[in-house]
Order: C-alpha cells, then structure tokens, then sequence
C-alpha cells in the first residue's frame, strides 16, 4: 500500500536536503514530498519571520496539493512545527512522525527546551545579525554531524542557510498538548545524535510527551539526511506505516 510522507525540515535546512532521503521513500513505493519553511527560503526576511510563518506555509502546502492521510515529518525545529500543523490542519493527517524533534507542551517555545547554554549562544549571535542566528561550524562538526568525515560534514555545512530566531523565541499555540490529539504518533531516536546533550536527551525526555507513541530507533548523528539518507528512509517508513 502506498502511503503519502512530508517531510519538514529543522533549523538551518531547506527541503533540498530532505530530497535523497525522499527518492528512498519514493524507490519503496510511496509518494514523498519535501517542503521548504517560511523564513528558510531565499529572500524570506530573517528578521521578522516567526514560528507562525513557518506552520502556515505547511498548513497551506498541504491544501495546495490537496493531501490528505500524511505521515507528516518533523525534524529538530520541524517538531514545532508539525505540531502546530497537527493542530490547524488535523484531518489530513494521519500520524505525526517525530524525528530527533522537539515536542512542545502548550505555550513553550524551542528555546525552552534546549540547554541554557545554547540560549545565551542564540541571543548572542541574533542581536549581531539582524534577528537571524547561525549556527557554528564547530558545533555543526561536533555534535551535529558527528558521524561524518570531514569533507562531507565541510560540504554539508555550505549549504546550511541562517534560521529567523524569532522561530526559537516564540510560543507555539495549541489547542490542546500532543499526548490529547486522536492522531497517531511516532518518535524516530538516532542514538548518536549528539546536538542535544545526552543528560537532556531527545529521548525519552521529549518523546514521552507524545503519550501513546511508536519508537523506532537507529544508528546515527543528528544530521542522518547527509550521512545515511537510506537508513533514514528506512526508520521513518517503519515510523509511518499503519
């Protein structure tokens, strides 16, 4: 049976990069559509984009092409954003798929959940660029894309674009938290991934909040779209399937 994935990016990133692990997708037999966010895309306005932008641009996406029963992917940054999606857009979904993402409770923003020392980071390099935050190679290499060598982790990094910090400040609005929505749930865990330290992990410190939840879990960093797109593929159909 073929099923229907959009898969949403995380800070930094545009759909482009999504685009191999969505040719696997499409090679097992499903259809696989990659969508690029308000304020990641070229001349989008770093400084005013918000959260809001982002999860209307997926909101309307989704009403452009007429989708319906998605298995809607959210990666990192991507979790809110899915989330919010799930909320405005709830019957054209069939199940949220987490993967190494934030879960948000009603009225948190990203940098509630992060470590302390990522936000005096972001704050740092927003109010010296214009309300836009890059993030440094060295944190990329590290913890990011640690599973890469250091040609593929260099060129992975090129194509990295600066992320509107007010999609890390504002607060998401919903209805009700993500353990109440009737949909189905997964949490995708790649056990390397190091962008968030292992004492604040992805998993089970934001996953449990999903309530009834599917784990899949693999091998890999937090950057597995570049270093093993096949494997991705793989975990979120396993991750999708009914």
């Amino acid at each position: 049976m073929s099923d229907t994935y959009v898969l949403v990016h995380g800070a930094w990133h545009t759909g482009a990069e999504l685009e191999p692990v969505a040719d696997h997708i499409r090679k097992a037999g499903h259809g696989a559509h990659c969508v690029t966010l308000a304020g990641n895309r070229p001349g989008d306005d770093r400084s005013t984009s918000g959260l809001d932008d982002a999860i209307a641009s997926v909101v309307d996406f989704l009403a452009k092409n007429e989708l319906t029963d998605v298995r809607l992917v959210g990666h990192s940054y991507g979790g809110m954003v899915i989330s919010g999606v799930a909320d405005r857009a709830a019957r054209r979904i069939r199940r949220l798929v987490y993967w190494n993402a934030f879960v948000p409770m009603r009225g948190e923003c990203l940098n509630d959940m992060v470590p302390p020392n990522y936000v005096t980071l972001f704050d740092a390099l927003a109010k010296a660029n214009n309300n836009a935050v890059m993030l440094p190679e060295m944190i990329w290499r590290e913890a990011f894309i640690n599973d890469a060598d250091a040609a593929l982790a260099a060129q992975a990094f090129r194509r990295l674009n600066p992320q509107p910090y007010r999609t890390f400040t504002d607060k998401i609005a919903l209805t009700s938290e993500l353990s109440a929505m009737p949909v189905g749930k997964s949490y995708v865990n790649f056990t390397e991934d190091a962008a968030m330290p292992h004492s604040l992990g992805w998993h089970p410190r934001l996953s449990e909040r999903l309530g009834l939840f599917r784990l899949v879990q693999g091998p890999g960093s937090h950057e597995v779209c570049f270093t093993n797109p096949a494997l991705l593929a793989q975990k979120l159909i396993e991750a999708g399937r009914d």
